[in-house]
């Protein structure tokens, strides 16, 4: 996990998880609408996956 994606997971997390799929972005989508916080934690924790 580079310090830019971090960075981008904080200020807007859906775009941070753009790539690991459709799924991961549409869940981080509606975790961000719910509030910030959730988003973020959402973002960091399926970047830190190591099996995606």
């Amino acid at each position: 996990m580079s310090f830019w994606r971090v960075l981008l997971s904080i200020l807007f997390p859906p775009l941070a998880v753009v790539d690991k799929g459709f799924g991961s972005f549409v869940i981080v989508f509606i975790l961000t609408l719910c509030g910030w916080v959730p988003g973020v934690i959402a973002a960091l924790v399926i970047l830190n996956n190591p099996n995606r």
